[in-house]
């Protein structure tokens, strides 16, 4: 059954914080990448482009796990192992320039590279863990 996050745990979702995100490339070796990142619910957002080592990695194997520690203090940590739900390109611009707006303070992401074709990946956490507790 999926966990819940707390709200103190909510909280450092809502700040400028970047999240680590773990995939499994398709020999089984780790790959590890900073995102910007959302919470929908419970469900943990992060948005990619297609073709990226990420993307497939998501695609190809649910398995996830992401930690992210508060700016204001680095002794406050969330690790979560998760499952990639949902992989779509629907709505995938709006939630990017969404992210730009909260990381960035720009309405539109600047970074666009002609033929990028995005995607958001949804995550369910399996296991959290916050430190404290």
């Amino acid at each position: 059954m999926p966990e819940s996050f707390t709200p103190a745990a909510r909280a450092i979702f809502d700040k400028t914080v970047l999240a680590h995100v773990a995939s499994l490339g398709a020999d089984g070796g780790p790959n590890v990448t900073p995102v910007w990142v959302e919470l929908d619910g419970d469900n943990i957002v992060i948005n990619t482009a297609l073709g990226r080592a990420k993307a497939r990695n998501l695609a190809n194997d649910a398995r996830v796990a992401v930690s992210l520690t508060d700016p204001d203090d680095p002794y406050v940590v969330i690790a979560v192992r998760g499952t990639v739900v949902g992989f779509t390109t629907d709505g995938a611009d709006e939630n990017i320039d969404r992210l730009a707006k909260k990381y960035l303070n720009l309405d539109s992401y600047p970074y666009r590279r002609e033929g990028e074709i995005r995607v958001v990946v949804r995550i369910s956490p399996d296991r959290i863990a916050q430190q404290p507790n």
